[in-house]
């Protein structure tokens, strides 16, 4: 069994080779062979992530496009993106990057210190690792993070959740905000669609969940595959009853890519419905995505509107100290 080292981030287990302990596939590596994420390499008998320092994408967002909505509503948010990932969906949307080495990509070299002078340049007080898998470039990821709260800056993640336990420890500390694709309640979907066990997932899942970042959970509803009434009912009931009831989701329609094409889009009575089992569930704040409509957010005691969108625009914020200013009710997140 690999052992994660606090600072490390391989065992060795025979002379000639090295285990990389970042996630779960473990892979071995002799020097110079590559990993299955593309992004991580044997150099020298250590396994070093080939993209430190060279993300080949980088803009201004929107906190909701991450999407965020209770976390800094309203503001914009420095994102960025390295190659590489060490899932393999069939329905993946940033495939051009996320599905090739660093080296197959155009970058712009930006260390952790450049990155925080960026931030501070672009007035967005806040850095987004996202895009493809973040985590191929782990150690990128933690000094990036580390440099931007000691510049006072905030850290958000947006994952597929499938990262070893020691690793995210190292990096719980540093970040303020994630969210986590859970993308179906089936072992045997993750396997066909992903390539990737279920359950490394639900274990990130609930450490976010239990730490001091906000947390929130998308599932992209794909025709076909985790869109049965089961599906839906056992993906709301693991997030009600193991991460919690205020623990905001998101419905996200999909779009057909990559090498998922033999479906339509995800029809919009399927996402309505969706909403309606989760809030049957007892999730209290619900939102569906990647659709022309608009997301507010109520009060789930009182029912007040406390947050008034239009697409990613914030139109208004009526939430006062957390709180809800008809009934005071704490409203989870961070605004």
């Amino acid at each position: 069994m690999v052992q994660y080292r606090h600072g490390m981030n391989v065992t060795q287990i025979k002379p000639d080779r090295q285990t990389c302990a970042i996630c779960p596939r473990e892979c071995s590596l002799a020097e110079g062979e590559t990993g299955n994420c593309r992004a991580r390499r044997n150099v020298g008998g250590r396994v070093a992530p080939l993209a430190y320092g060279r993300p080949c994408a980088v803009a201004i967002d929107p906190m909701e496009k991450k999407p965020l909505y209770h976390f800094r509503p309203g503001k914009s948010i420095l994102s960025i993106g390295t190659a590489g990932c060490n899932l393999h969906c069939l329905n993946c949307q940033n495939s051009d990057i996320s599905q090739v080495s660093p080296g197959q990509v155009g970058y712009e070299a930006l260390s952790p210190c450049d990155l925080v002078s960026l931030m501070e340049r672009s007035r967005t007080n806040a850095v987004a690792y996202t895009y493809n898998e973040p985590l191929v470039a782990f150690e990128y990821v933690l000094d990036c993070a580390k440099a931007v709260r000691d510049a006072g800056g905030e850290n958000v993640l947006v994952s597929a959740g499938y990262v070893n336990e020691g690793p995210l420890a190292e990096l719980l500390p540093y970040l303020d905000a994630a969210n986590i694709d859970l993308k179906t309640m089936s072992e045997e979907g993750y396997l066909s669609n992903c390539g990737v066990h279920r359950d490394p997932v639900l274990k990130t899942l609930k450490a976010i969940a239990v730490s001091d970042a906000v947390l929130e959970v998308t599932d992209l509803v794909i025709p076909g595959f985790n869109d049965s009434e089961r599906d839906i009912r056992e993906w709301c009931a693991f997030v009600a009853g193991e991460l919690g009831s205020g623990v905001p989701v998101h419905f996200s329609r999909f779009f057909p890519r990559y090498r998922m094409i033999d479906r339509p889009p995800t029809p919009l009575s399927t996402l309505s419905r969706c909403g309606e089992i989760a809030k049957e569930a007892g999730l209290e704040y619900v939102y569906i995505g990647n659709v022309d409509e608009d997301a507010d957010t109520f009060c789930p005691s009182c029912g007040t509107m406390l947050i008034k969108r239009r697409g990613f625009d914030v139109l208004s914020n009526a939430i006062e100290n957390n709180r809800c200013p008809g009934c005071g009710r704490e409203i989870y997140g961070r605004f």
